[in-house]
């Protein structure tokens, strides 16, 4: 396993400073390098792109850091002179090949177990590689990183959006349902500065397997926000269809199944009183006046107890399942995670 040394990196290189490096706060230069995690799905031209672009942005603003890809089972192979230009201020670049395919979040995962077997001990920096987070809105993350006292996940709060108008519709719906169901609105992914610290916390949560950020607030542990709109994808289209949107949407609500399936139970026992209500409602009615049309009563009653019998067996499912998962033995990520890593290659170290 290779060792990311941030001492020893450091004292390679430093990059030239910049006088837009007063953007950033004071104290956070002496926490460099930073490390930047990407997971990567064939797209290595958008990769590249990053790449560079993190270097420029790194000049602008004093940085320094070592960039790692996750590459999550490609069919497509990296190109051979990747990055064609080599940087100025990464001191290194390199890739955790995983043996297949597991999807962005789980090759996220095992990226960040990746990182705290090679002892990490600078901040984190994790990021999509698509563009849509830009490299030049790492500073403000770095800036609150710092203003919190370096102990909190700073995530990136979305405000405005480049998708069209149907997926915009879509996901305001599975906010709507996502506040419903969980009680928070999920305005956060990915893009965020997290403490090496806390990596030891994070790397033994089997949520971690199905959604980073989701994790994080599930273990309750210290995050703050800032406002960060998306920005356009380098090159091509999302490659992710609607089908895809929707598991990784459930895979953030399946992190706090406890949390739903209380809520459904929750709302199957209202239900269950009112159809209660209903049920001695009608036959007062059928008893006690002359009311309503013959028959309608027993037709009535029928159909409320149909639907009573429902909701108690829909209950009963909720409640056997929540006992039941809580006693199975769950995915730890530290201890699963490396058998999914093929190898680790540094494709850019620098030298001088």
């Amino acid at each position: 396993m290779t060792r990311i040394e941030p001492d020893t990196m450091a004292s390679r290189a430093q990059p030239t400073p910049n006088p837009s490096r007063r953007d950033l706060h004071p104290e956070f230069l002496s926490l460099l390098p930073l490390t930047i995690l990407v997971p990567v799905f064939n797209d290595w031209a958008a990769a590249e792109l990053l790449a560079e672009q993190i270097d420029s942005a790194f000049g602008e603003q004093g940085l320094s850091g070592h960039l790692v890809f996750v590459d999550d089972g490609s069919l497509e192979p990296m190109p051979e002179q990747f990055p064609k230009a080599p940087p100025r201020n990464l001191l290194q670049i390199q890739t955790v090949e995983l043996s297949t395919n597991l999807g962005h979040q789980r090759a996220l995962c095992v990226g960040l177990v990746h990182l705290k077997q090679s002892e990490v001990a600078g901040p984190i920096v994790i990021m999509d590689g698509d563009g849509e987070d830009a490299p030049s809105d790492i500073a403000p993350l770095l800036n609150k990183f710092v203003e919190e006292g370096r102990r909190k996940v700073v995530f990136a709060a979305r405000g405005l959006r480049a998708e069209g108008a149907v997926f915009k519709f879509f996901y305001r719906l599975y906010r709507s349902l996502h506040r419903l169901a969980v009680g928070f609105d999920p305005r956060f992914g990915n893009f965020s500065v997290l403490p090496a610290p806390i990596l030891r916390r994070l790397t033994v949560s089997s949520d971690l397997w199905n959604h980073y950020a989701a994790a994080v607030v599930k273990m309750k542990l210290p995050y703050a926000t800032v406002p960060i709109d998306r920005s356009r994808r380098f090159v091509g289209e999302s490659k992710m269809g609607f089908v895809g949107l929707v598991v990784h949407g459930l895979s953030a609500m399946s992190v706090f199944g406890d949390t739903v399936g209380v809520r459904l139970l929750i709302l199957c026992g209202l239900a269950g009183v009112l159809t209660i209500a209903l049920i001695i409602t009608a036959v007062v009615i059928k008893l006690a006046t002359n009311l309503g049309i013959p028959g309608w009563a027993t037709y009535v009653t029928g159909l409320l107890l149909l639907i009573l019998s429902q909701l108690a067996v829909l209950s009963l499912v909720f409640i056997f399942i929540a006992l039941y998962s809580r006693g199975q033995s769950s995915f730890v990520p530290i201890r699963d995670c490396p058998i999914y890593i093929g190898r680790v290659r540094t494709i850019f170290p620098r030298d001088d």
